[in-house]
């Protein structure tokens, strides 16, 4: 119950990475093992810019999202071969770790925009922030998700671009969370840089990619050395990896409304028998748009600490917010731009394809006994 810290592997993803593995050549390496290596990799690249509907020349592959983060959240770019500086990088209150540390950015260059209490950016605010850029130092940037990956809340990514555009900025859009449970176009969104990686859509850790709307305006480089991926960046890229990073990209792409709405019916009934056994359960951003696997929600009187024991005890396996911090539970940073105290904090449950109706009645019963236990035991609020 904790896809949103990472998918299980999929056969397809699976299959793809052992297929390569067998493959010996280096894919910069003009002989034919090296070019059956690079026609692999071309392969992942079309697959993952079909997802994300962009051309596969605007794919750069990377290590992973938070090595995207860190290359695209930068203030030195290029406009083909013309140096081109921005000033200011704005990112709203509840973004993943790697993208609010601000990348490259000067710690003083970031600035942060509030959300609503309901959990999404707060579009007059960035419009106030960046009218009172100063263009003189550069242009802004500004980086909001989709997809919140705690509470599943979708983001007016539409409306965001607006702005930034009306004040000549570029939009850094993370995807992590929205790649295969909402339909992705990087042009419909209005972005400028989508970031995704492949571990959260079912296919192996240790390969992400940044999207481009185009080749001409790009970072600099984040890594440097043999000039691989068109010089964006250096080092023999990870073949397995990526090509079972196309794999999982292919198969996300695939039954796209039909998967979510048999995912969302799930989840809805889950947290129905949540509200039935613990009427006094808060679910943040229930009557907002989510992403359809994903609740997030506090039981009053119960640490989420204590809660992911209680059901981890059970054989649950789910989070106290984001699995991002090397195992540590901390207060939430989206709790507490929301408005809530966050010294409680909240357990995420999310599901995927693959989450059967038989794990959903167990999940649902553990929730009973923990919620019980807490009332026995005179926690509750």
């Amino acid at each position: 119950m904790d896809w949103n810290a990472t998918a299980p592997l999929l056969p397809e993803a699976r299959e793809a990475f052992l297929s390569a593995l067998d493959a010996v050549g280096n894919p910069s390496s003009v002989h034919g093992e090296g070019r059956a290596v690079r026609g692999m990799i071309e392969s992942a690249r079309r697959d993952v810019a079909a997802l994300c509907g962009a051309q596969p020349s605007s794919v750069t592959f990377t290590s992973g999202a938070t090595e995207a983060a860190n290359m695209v959240l930068t203030p030195d770019f290029r406009m083909g071969r013309t140096p081109l500086k921005l000033g200011k990088l704005y990112v709203s209150a509840i973004e993943h770790p790697a993208v609010r540390v601000g990348g490259r950015f000067a710690r003083e260059d970031v600035c942060e925009v509030p959300v609503t209490s309901g959990g999404v950016v707060d579009c007059v605010a960035l419009e106030t922030l960046l009218s009172a850029h100063d263009r003189q130092q550069g242009l802004p940037m500004v980086a909001v998700m989709l997809a919140n990956n705690e509470t599943g809340i979708v983001q007016p990514i539409a409306e965001v671009s607006a702005i930034v555009r009306a004040h000549g900025g570029l939009l850094v859009v993370d995807a992590v969370q929205a790649a295969g449970r909402l339909p992705l176009s990087i042009e419909n969104l209005g972005a400028d840089f989508l970031i995704v990686s492949s571990h959260k859509i079912g296919g192996p850790k240790g390969a992400g990619a940044v999207v481009a709307r185009g080749e001409v305006m790009m970072p600099a480089p984040l890594i440097r050395g043999g000039g691989q991926e068109k010089g964006h960046r250096s080092g023999t890229e990870n073949a397995p990896a990526l090509v079972g990073f196309g794999a999982a990209a292919r198969v996300a792409a695939e039954n796209l409304e039909a998967r979510t709405t048999a995912i969302a019916a799930l989840r809805d009934r889950l947290e129905a028998e949540m509200l039935e056994s613990a009427p006094d359960v808060v679910i943040h951003g229930r009557d907002a748009p989510r992403i359809a696997n994903t609740s997030f929600f506090t039981l009053p009187g119960l640490k989420a600490e204590t809660g992911q024991i209680a059901f981890d005890l059970e054989g649950v396996a789910l989070s106290a917010g984001s699995a991002c911090s090397s195992g540590k539970v901390g207060q939430s940073h989206v709790l507490t731009a929301m408005g809530y105290d966050p010294r409680q904090g909240a357990l995420r449950l999310s599901i995927g394809a693959s989450t059967t109706q038989a794990e959903i009645e167990r999940c649902a019963a553990v929730f009973v006994k923990v919620a019980s236990r807490r009332r026995s035991t005179g926690q509750a609020a």
